[in-house]
């Protein structure tokens, strides 16, 4: 028997906080522009575009429970 796993609503408006989207848009305008990020830079926008895509899923797999 599949085990049932509660998914709060909230998660269909989970995001990342406005000050951190702001930096990941900054990185990845910076890296548009031509300018070469540095490796710590580099890791920084990785991370964050890493942990918009999983909340991205996150939001994707609330709305399609909860629908």
């Amino acid at each position: 028997m599949p085990e049932v796993i509660e998914i709060p609503i909230e998660l269909t408006r989970f995001e990342l906080p406005q000050a951190v989207q702001a930096r990941l848009q900054f990185l990845l305008d910076r890296q548009d522009e031509g300018h070469i990020l540095s490796q710590p830079e580099r890791q920084e926008a990785e991370g964050l575009v890493e942990l918009a895509e999983f909340l991205s899923l996150l939001r994707l797999r609330a709305a399609r429970v909860i629908k």
